[in-house]
């Protein structure tokens, strides 16, 4: 029997970074990570689809218990916004078929989950997935480290989330 596993997205239409890891006895493990990339000439649609089909892929193999996607931020690129949130979408989608619950977390809540605070930059957050994990080196490219840390991050909260729920 595997330890439960989560998957972490950093959505994208071009690049959507994911990283898969896995609790054992308190220790995190990275299990895999990597970026799903479509051609620049792709219509938005034939893009949406082949993320799709490439994530549908990923849940195949790996079979991960949950989903943590960063939630969308909202820079001055109202188009790169909207292209951002049609590929969460896609991946909101593939996971919801799947059955796999599907956690959403700020920028500034994976931030502080790794770093200890929100205003750490990226660099930051990348080193502490290093040290986390105790990897020689961080992911690469960094959409796959985001989306490691946005894994990590739901790691954290959801014991924390669990015992809210038996609250209720």
């Amino acid at each position: 029997m595997t330890a439960p596993r989560t998957i972490g997205i950093d959505p994208g239409t071009a690049r959507m970074g994911w990283g898969i890891v896995e609790e054992t006895g308190g220790i995190l493990h990275l299990v895999d990570c990597g970026v799903l990339t479509t051609p620049a000439g792709l219509s938005q649609a034939s893009r949406l689809l082949q993320l799709y089909n490439d994530l549908r892929s990923l849940i195949e193999r790996y079979r991960p218990a949950a989903a943590a996607i960063e939630e969308l931020f909202f820079g001055r690129n109202v188009n790169t916004a909207l292209t951002v949130g049609q590929a969460r979408g896609v991946a909101l989608l593939a996971f919801a078929q799947a059955g796999i619950s599907v956690h959403e977390y700020k920028p500034l809540q994976v931030k502080q989950a790794l770093a200890g605070y929100g205003g750490a930059d990226k660099r930051q957050v990348q080193e502490m997935v290093r040290i986390t994990l105790r990897l020689s080196a961080i992911p690469r490219p960094d959409d796959a480290a985001d989306a490691v840390a946005v894994a990590i991050c739901h790691v954290y909260a959801a014991p924390m989330m669990r015992r809210i729920e038996q609250e209720q």
